[in-house]
């Protein structure tokens, strides 16, 4: 497959809005392309995918591939794959990128599967060299990082994490190219109804603040230490794998290799030693401040601020402080 210098954004939908993560792609995808001579381009399918592209071009998308059939709504991953493999095999773009969320997964496994393509996934960087890309994704657990490349040149398929990349906005004129895709006929899975999940008072995704409990906590009933300074910030609560894991805080809270990528302005972590797997997750956060009793705790090798303390005195003292301030 002889393909082109242009990067695509799979830019998956919330309504009529691309959701968050789409925006971050389409901000890296225009990077990438114009390191490589190319245009940044995105695809939206489903109900509103018109409305979605005008963001989409907002972030740099210089053309956006759309269809609106109510199938892409109501039936699961065939009709998106239908959609995407017979544009791939027109258009041969360099590279197509997807969100690490589970129905933009489904959707990339089955497209590379038909068309026999590459796909690397977990990304948390990706770089051009020598007009390639080098794809920078967590390897056993955390504990490595690994540089990887495609050794062919068809169209690549990288599944990016969350957060890995900042969502800027770079307007581009807006360009809608209209998809008449053909569909497989046959069986399909059809979305019979959709419960979610209630929200938290602050979202990791979308948080400037977080304040985050490990192990170090020491039981489940002092994570209230760290609601109550989430609280005080009007910040999200996150929590290490060791919490999660013993049940003292619900799997959305989790930040790291195997939970959530976050990038706040500020993320405080109470009582978390630090280790790859955790660091992984939030390493891009522009202020890290770590408490912990442990001097020699890997977190104060890379936080902005260290505090050398015991948490169960230093949180409720700073919870305290910045009610205070606030006159709250």
């Amino acid at each position: 497959m002889s393909t082109t210098n242009d990067i695509w954004v799979y830019a998956e939908l919330s309504g009529k809005e691309p959701k968050k993560i789409a925006l971050e792609l389409m901000s890296k995808a225009r990077e990438l392309a114009e390191a490589m001579g190319g245009s940044a381009a995105a695809v939206a399918l489903g109900p509103g995918a018109r409305t979605a592209a005008e963001k989409l071009a907002q972030h740099g998308a210089s053309v956006v591939y759309v269809a609106e059939d109510e199938r892409f709504g109501s039936v699961l991953a065939t009709p998106h794959a239908d959609a995407l493999s017979g544009l791939i095999k027109e258009k041969s773009p360099r590279a197509v990128l997807f969100g690490a969320t589970n129905s933009s997964k489904d959707i990339a496994a089955r497209v590379s599967a038909r068309l026999g393509l590459g796909v690397i996934a977990d990304a948390i960087s990706i770089q051009v060299n020598r007009n390639e890309l080098h794809v920078v994704n967590p390897a056993f657990g955390g504990s490595l990082l690994v540089t990887s490349t495609f050794t062919d040149s068809n169209t690549a398929f990288i599944i990016a994490r969350a957060k890995a990349f900042a969502a800027e906005e770079r307007p581009k004129p807006l360009k809608i190219e209209e998809l008449k895709p053909v569909y497989t006929e046959g069986p399909q899975a059809r979305i019979t109804g959709v419960v979610a999940q209630p929200e938290a008072r602050v979202s990791l995704e979308e948080a400037n603040v977080i304040v985050s409990g490990g192990r170090g906590l020491g039981a489940p009933e002092n994570f209230k230490l760290v609601e109550e300074l989430a609280a005080a910030f009007e910040a999200a609560v996150g929590a290490s794998r060791a919490a999660v894991d013993a049940g003292w805080i619900s799997y959305p809270h989790q930040v790291g290799q195997t939970g959530k990528t976050v990038k706040p302005k500020v993320y405080i972590a109470c009582g978390i030693s630090g280790a790859i797997q955790h660091k992984v997750g939030m390493q891009t956060s522009d202020i890290i401040i770590a408490i912990n009793k442990d001097p020699d705790a890997p977190i104060f090798s890379f936080a902005d601020l260290g505090v050398v303390g015991d948490l169960h005195e230093i949180v409720p003292l700073l919870a305290k402080e910045i009610r205070k301030r606030k006159g709250a």
